[in-house]
């Protein structure tokens, strides 16, 4: 069978290389992208040889042969791209957050409905995370009884010097919790095996940065689906002195033990990534999980080609925009957010 052709549009955010790669690793065949700055275009070239530089999107959209358009444009242009997409006739995997506005989000239910294409978020913290797709399915196998909370830490390192102006603009990455706390919110749903939850309080504060006023650098979620409940905790906070960009855990209690999953560290001393930690009646023990299965990229490259939903629930999607775009639009607001004196 003809493998499927993509192309990226939008390259802002060097997500774009997780999401290719996963395309690729799928059996995917990369054709094409479109670039807004040269130097992004001089990068992915360097990465994916095999792609051709376009100089308008339209070029890849107006070509039938392409059947998936993948981007990590800057946030807020993402919806409105995907609409173009998928009026185009193409299927869709978006770098997360997939909208920024409630208004995005209708559109792209709107025309997802009306052309029934595929319209996918890439969560990087869940998809691209060894252990944290084995600790689902040990979770949903019953190794922790009922799922009662599902706790979501998401830290990141700022690096303020290379980022670019749009970052530090609250219209343009969408606040703190709907930019980073979308993974979370998107594993809640998934752990707790949930199509939707409710936002008890969130809020966004800007502590440390007071000379970018529009930097949120902290955010919390408190979230609730029937008996389980959730927390996300989100900041600009990882020091210098961490191996990586991000002390990134997930921790699920049960009724009868719980699970920890320590995504991109371990501080306890072990090299590498994916430590996964479970705790039940018999023992506590460590799981490996190189070689674990990544299955998100064949399951949609498989959803494309059979018109399916296996590898996230077009529901979901949505939902999890959703959800985070109500704690990010309710989120009490604090610190120098807030006026408070430096």
């Amino acid at each position: 069978m003809t493998a499927p052709r993509f192309a990226a549009i939008g390259l802002d955010h060097p997500h774009v290389f997780g999401q290719v790669a996963t395309l690729l690793a799928a059996g995917a065949e990369l054709v094409s992208f479109h670039a807004s700055a040269p130097g992004q275009a001089d990068g992915f070239a360097r990465a994916f040889p095999q792609a051709r530089s376009v100089a308008d999107e339209r070029e890849i959209l107006e070509d039938e042969s392409i059947g998936i358009v993948t981007s990590a444009a800057i946030p807020a242009d993402r919806a409105a791209l995907a609409v173009r997409a998928m009026r185009h006739g193409k299927d869709v995997l978006l770098d997360k957050p997939g909208a920024t506005t409630q208004a995005q989000v209708d559109e792209l239910r709107r025309a997802q409905r009306e052309t029934g294409r595929i319209l996918s978020v890439f969560f990087s913290e869940r998809h691209e995370s060894r252990a944290t797709v084995r600790a689902a399915e040990l979770v949903r196998g019953g190794a922790i009884g009922d799922v009662v909370h599902v706790l979501g830490l998401g830290p990141h390192r700022a690096n303020l010097g290379a980022r670019p102006p749009w970052f530090f603009e609250r219209e343009r990455y969408g606040g703190i919790l709907c930019d980073i706390a979308s993974h979370q919110v998107d594993q809640f749903l998934w752990f707790a095996g949930a199509e939707d939850a409710e936002v008890c309080s969130s809020l966004v504060a800007n502590y440390a940065h007071p000379e970018h006023p529009g930097l949120e650098d902290y955010g919390e979620i408190h979230l609730r689906a029937g008996r389980t409940h959730g927390l996300a905790r989100v900041d600009w906070y990882t020091p210098d002195g961490l191996s990586t960009w991000g002390d990134g855990r997930l921790f699920v209690l049960g009724t009868e033990g719980y699970v920890e999953v320590r995504k991109y560290c371990d501080l306890g001393g072990r090299t590498g990534e994916n430590h996964l930690l479970l705790v039940d009646g018999q023992e506590m023990r460590r799981i490996d999980c190189e070689q674990v299965a990544l299955p998100f990229g064949p399951r949609f490259v498989a959803d494309v080609r059979d018109r399916t939903e296996t590898a996230m629930p077009q529901e979901h999607t949505f939902r999890v925009c959703e959800i985070t775009l109500r704690a990010q639009d309710r989120a009490e607001r604090l610190g120098h957010l807030a006026g408070e004196p430096s």
